[in-house]
């Protein structure tokens, strides 16, 4: 029984990796600085209820197959294996803009499946590998423009007291240039097939058309109009997240067990760690030290072995320049695999459903993420010099 019950704590150890870490740390720090009434100010609860907000709503509107009926209206609009490439890559870069890097990756790298499994077999083998990859690079790269496009922009967004064009114009620059690279990588892609057409071979490959509820979708769109309003302070976040709960709860009760409860346990493992960190006066001084007038260069080293959303929570709590933090864990999420751990979502779906494709797409993606970081990390040096 006892070796039963450890190899269950084992396979969760390793599902949900990153929260076992960070419960590691808090733990691990409080030894140093034992639990007290100061614990409650290291919570960070507007990004915490801001970010279930955004999650269920996001569960719900999926639920409801919003997302790939969109991404249909659009694919049913190609005639060429290029543009159907844009349509596919660009669903993720620009819906990961509202609907977050990982909710884009969730929807769209299946309904790519299925897709490009109606091509001819030689083009849609070919295709798969390179389409995923650059989804899931514009997806952490298109998350990067908004607040709400990733869990580190929302959380350093409340932190920085930035305003919301602010924001945009910080990223803007960097959105732009990314959609440039990806567009170069797009047209490479789709030459080889540009004799052949595909409007006629595609259909819909949405399967969940029957749990449509349009009742359902205009609540959750309401619910999203309103999370927007709490990330630009207009309305109160805790009303909002009584409103999405209580709404859920009555209206579409299951979509809350779909929340990734593991990320929120995370951002408070993290925001105990951190905070602990910070009454240790030795290492707050050098980490302070260490990361001032780098910020950009270390949050993007950190990204690479700790993944940003984590990186962004340690380093917000020892440097003022949040802005360079936030041009840094955004680029961070190039790179490894683990740099953005929305990276790992196509990593799973190309082992589970292509398990000899494993070791190329790695390679691919490795490859891929270090050309686009290094491009990007220069013309980051030349604006923030």
């Amino acid at each position: 029984m006892l070796y039963s019950i450890c190899q269950k704590l084992f396979y969760k150890i390793r599902q949900e990796t990153v929260l076992s870490i960070a419960v590691l740390l808090a733990l691990l720090s409080a030894c140093f600085v034992l639990p007290d009434a100061s614990y409650f100010g290291y919570i960070d609860f507007r990004t915490l209820t801001i970010l279930f907000s955004l999650m269920t709503v996001m569960a719900g509107l999926q639920r409801q197959g919003v997302f790939t009926r969109f991404a249909y209206s659009l694919l049913s609009r190609t005639n060429s294996i290029t543009s159907l490439v844009f349509v596919l890559v660009g669903l993720c870069f620009f819906c990961s803009m509202l609907i977050t890097n990982d909710v884009a990756l969730l929807t769209f790298v299946p309904f790519s499946f299925a897709v490009l499994g109606q091509l001819p077999e030689a083009s849609g083998k070919k295709l798969l590998t390179p389409v995923v990859c650059l989804q899931t690079i514009a997806a952490n790269l298109g998350s990067m423009l908004t607040p709400i496009g990733n869990p580190q922009n929302l959380y350093l967004y409340g932190k920085s007291q930035l305003s919301f064009s602010a924001f945009l114009q910080l990223m803007l620059p960097y959105t732009l240039l990314s959609a440039i690279l990806l567009s170069v990588c797009i047209f490479y892609l789709g030459h080889p097939h540009r004799q052949q057409t595909v409007s006629s071979s595609i259909q819909n490959p949405t399967t969940n058309a029957a749990q449509k509820k349009p009742a359902l979708i205009r609540l959750y769109i309401v619910l999203f109009f309103f999370c927007l309003l709490a990330v630009l302070h207009v309305l109160p976040y805790p009303a909002v997240f009584v409103l999405v709960l209580l709404g859920a709860w009555i209206a579409d009760k299951k979509v809350l067990a779909q929340v990734d409860y593991s990320l929120l346990a995370t951002f408070l493992a993290f925001f105990i760690f951190i905070g602990n960190l910070g009454r240790i006066p030795a290492f707050a001084s050098w980490l302070s030290a260490a990361l001032s007038g780098r910020e950009i260069l270390i949050s993007v080293l950190a990204s690479q072995v700790m993944s940003n959303v984590p990186a962004a929570l340690l380093l917000s709590g020892f440097s003022n320049n949040v802005p360079a933090l936030i041009v840094g864990t955004n680029l961070g999420g190039l790179g490894t695999l683990i740099a953005s751990m929305a990276s790992l979502i196509s990593y799973r779906q190309i082992a589970r459903k292509l398990p000899e494709q494993k070791g190329p797409y790695f390679l691919l993606f490795t490859l891929a993420n270090i050309g686009f970081l290094a491009i990007l990390l220069v013309f980051a040096t030349a604006v923030h010099p």
